[in-house]
C-alpha cells in the first residue's frame, strides 16, 4: 500500500505527488491529517475554506469507490500510525515551504524513518521549486524583474492526470469533524466556496473574457475583473500547472497584441507568488524578521488605538477604510487596496508591519506566509525588493486615481452613500462643519498624511543612520 497525504493540495486531478503515489505498483490510500499545531495559526475562516474543500476531496475520492482519511493530532504521530494500519510501504506528500511546514515535515520524516517507511516529497505548489531559478551567485533572487525574466521563459510541466479507480484502495473515512469539534467559531463573513468545481469555473469564467482585461483594470477595485482564485491557490482546489496552461489557451485565442500582453501580465503575478515562495523557502525566518536590515531598529509608533482604528476601517480615509471594510465582510480584499492599507499602517501610522500581518492572517480566506509576509514586508519597506522607504502612498490621490466614481469606497463605507466624489476623495480637506453636514457618522482623519509622511521617512532615515 501507497499513502499519500494530503496538506495544500485539496484536489485530484494536477495534483504531482498524488500522480506520483500513484505511478507505485500498490494499491493507493488518501489521509488529510488536522494538526493541532498549524491549526493554532487558523482562523474561523480559513478553517470553514479547509472543511469546504476537504468535503469536496472526499467526493472525488468516493466517485472512485475509495475515500479520504481525515485524522485528528500531531502530525509526527498520525501519519506513522496510519502507515502501519494499512501497511503502507511509501509515504508521499507534496512540498510546502513555510518554516513551521518544515518543522512539522522533519518530525514526519524522522518518525517514518524509524518505522522503516520509505517517503518521498514532491514539488507541486508552484511551477518552478525554491532553488530552480538561481542568479549567479546566491540561492534565490532577490529582485522580482531579474526572476520573471527567468520564470517567463522557463518552460512549464503540462497538468497531470488523476488517479483512476483502479490505483485506489478500499477504505472508508470517518464524518469530517465541525468547525466547532475543530475549537472554532462559525465565521461571520462571506466566503467563496473552496472547491475544485467552483475553482475550475472561476478558471473558465476569468479566461474567458476578464483576462483579456486585466492589465488595464486589475487596479481598479469596483471593476470586479481580478481572478479571485487565491483562496483556490492557496488551498490547492486548482493545480498551478493547469491553471497556467488554460493562461496559454487564452493567449492563443487572444484577438490582439494588447490582449495577450494582458494575459501575461496575469502570469506574472503567479510569477510574484513564487518569488516569495522561493524568497521565503531559503528564509523561513522572515516570516518574524526583516528581510533587509537596518543599521538601528525602526522606530515603530505602535498607537494601539490608531491600531484598532485601522483594524475596524475607521481611520476618516476613505479607500483605506473600504479595504478594511472588505476585508471583515468577505474575508477577502483587492490587491490594490492591500497595498494601499499596508502603506498607510506602516508609514502613516508608523505600526509595526507584523501587525498587519497578523491581522491578515486572521481574516483573509486566501492567507497564504509567502504571499503575506512578502506583501507586508514590501509595503513596510523592510522585505525584497521592497518599497522605497520614501515612496509613501498618498490614500487620497489613490483613492481618486483608482476609485475616481467612489464606487468601491461607497459599496462598503455606507455613512459616505450620499456624498459627492468630490466630498469623498477631498474628504481630508473639508472643514469639521462641512463633514458633519455631508456625513455626520463618518469620522474625521486619524491622522495628517502629509505630516506622518515626513515622519516616516525621517523615521526609516534614522534607522538607515542617515544623518
Amino acid at each position: 500500500m501507497v499513502l499519500f497525504w494530503h496538506r495544500r493540495d485539496l484536489r485530484v486531478r494536477d495534483n504531482c505527488g498524488l500522480e506520483q503515489a500513484a505511478s507505485f505498483d500498490e494499491p493507493l490510500v488518501s489521509l488529510f491529517v488536522l494538526d493541532p499545531t498549524v491549526l493554532e495559526h487558523a482562523s474561523p475562516v480559513r478553517v470553514a475554506c479547509l472543511l469546504d474543500g476537504l468535503s469536496a476531496l472526499r467526493e472525488q475520492y468516493r466517485e472512485r469507490d475509495s475515500d479520504l482519511l481525515v485524522r485528528r493530532g500531531e502530525a509526527s504521530e498520525v501519519v506513522p500510525q496510519v502507515a502501519s494500519e494499512v501497511e503502507a510501504s511509501t509515504v508521499v506528500w507534496n512540498e510546502d515551504y513555510s518554516g513551521l511546514a518544515s518543522e512539522r515535515d522533519r518530525a514526519v520524516t524522522a518518525a517514518l524513518e524509524d518505522d522503516g517507511v520509505r517517503l518521498e516529497s514532491v514539488h507541486d505548489a508552484i511551477c518552478h521549486e525554491p532553488g530552480s531559478i538561481t542568479p549567479n551567485q546566491g540561492e534565490h533572487y532577490s529582485v522580482f524583474s531579474y526572476f520573471w525574466k527567468k520564470w517567463r521563459d522557463r518552460e512549464k510541466q503540462s497538468p497531470v492526470d488523476a488517479p483512476t479507480a483502479a490505483d485506489l484502495g478500499e477504505v472508508r473515512g470517518d464524518p469530517l469533524p465541525s468547525l466547532e469539534e475543530l475549537g472554532f467559531e462559525e465565521p461571520e463573513v462571506s466566503f467563496p466556496s473552496v472547491t475544485p468545481t467552483a475553482a475550475r469555473e472561476r478558471v473558465a469564467s476569468f479566461c474567458s473574457g476578464p483576462i483579456y482585461r486585466y492589465a488595464e483594470t486589475r487596479d481598479v477595485p469596483s471593476a470586479g475583473m481580478t481572478s479571485r482564485l487565491s483562496p483556490h491557490l492557496k488551498w490547492g482546489t486548482v493545480g498551478v500547472r493547469e491553471l497556467y496552461a488554460a493562461t496559454e489557451r487564452a493567449a492563443d485565442r487572444a484577438e490582439d497584441g494588447d490582449a495577450r500582453a494582458s494575459v501575461r501580465e496575469f502570469q506574472r503575478q503567479l510569477a510574484w507568488r513564487e518569488f516569495y515562495a522561493h524568497v521565503l523557502a531559503f528564509n523561513p525566518e522572515t516570516v518574524s524578521e526583516n528581510f533587509s536590515g537596518y543599521q538601528n531598529g525602526i522606530e515603530w509608533h505602535n498607537d494601539p488605538e490608531e491600531l484598532e482604528a485601522w483594524q475596524a476601517g475607521r481611520t476618516g480615509y476613505p479607500i483605506v477604510d473600504a479595504g478594511m471594510r472588505q476585508l471583515l465582510e468577505e474575508a477577502w480584499m483587492h490587491n490594490r487596496v492591500r497595498m494601499l492599507v499596508a502603506s498607510f499602517l506602516t508609514k502613516d501610522l508608523l505600526i509595526d508591519w507584523r501587525e498587519g500581518y497578523d491581522w491578515f492572517r486572521r481574516h483573509l480566506a486566501d492567507h497564504e506566509t509567502a504571499n503575506d509576509v512578502g506583501g507586508w514586508q514590501w509595503a513596510a519597506s523592510t522585505g525584497t525588493d521592497a518599497q522605497p522607504y520614501f515612496r509613501v502612498f498618498n490614500p487620497m490621490k489613490q483613492g481618486r486615481e483608482y476609485d475616481p466614481d467612489a464606487e468601491y469606497i461607497r459599496q462598503y463605507v455606507p455613512e459616505l452613500a450620499d456624498a459627492s466624489s468630490d466630498e469623498i476623495h477631498g474628504w481630508h480637506e473639508l472643514e469639521p462643519s462641512e463633514r458633519e453636514a455631508v456625513a455626520p457618522d463618518y469620522p474625521a482623519p486619524l491622522v495628517d498624511h502629509g505630516e506622518r509622511r515626513t515622519m516616516a521617512i525621517e523615521t526609516f532615515e534614522r534607522a538607515r543612520g542617515d544623518g
